[in-house]
């Protein structure tokens, strides 16, 4: 009986660490230029794809900023509640990544092509967008 409490108890610890372990949840964003807190992500999971919208600036100042560099239907809406993570799904080879999406950076309007994979069981979660063979890397820190 005491083997078989233990190992559900090892069996549930190993589903919580295999949960974090993929990209949704509240992740804090650091700029890869200045190395400064940007904002909170909230990445969501809907039939398979995953989409991120910023829930949170931290600058106070930037509170009520619209995407003004936006050039599809997210120009001129407010950065806070902003969709920037769209159509992003687990790779079919490597189940520790994420592509296929698109990540928008809404202090130029630019969109990237998307690649996410959590880092260190989930703590972390690395943010790669390329254009052609350049990309930007951001490491995000997992809030929830």
């Amino acid at each position: 009986m005491k083997r078989l409490a233990l190992l559900i108890a090892a069996f549930a610890v190993h589903a919580v660490a295999l949960a974090q372990a993929t990209p949704v949840g509240l992740w804090k964003t650091i700029d890869d230029e200045s190395k400064t807190e940007k904002s909170l992500v909230r990445i969501v999971e809907s039939g398979g794809v995953l989409g991120g919208k910023i829930e949170k600036l931290l600058d106070p100042a930037r509170q009520n900023d619209v995407c003004d560099k936006c050039s599809d239907e997210r120009k001129g809406k407010p950065i806070v509640g902003l969709s920037i993570i769209r159509n992003a799904k687990q790779d079919g080879e490597d189940k520790s990544v994420w592509t296929g999406g698109e990540i928008l950076d809404p202090n130029n309007g630019k969109t990237y092509r998307l690649r996410l994979k959590p880092l260190d069981g989930g703590k972390q979660l690395e943010v790669r967008g390329y254009i052609g063979p350049f990309f930007r890397n951001q490491t995000w820190i997992r809030v929830e």
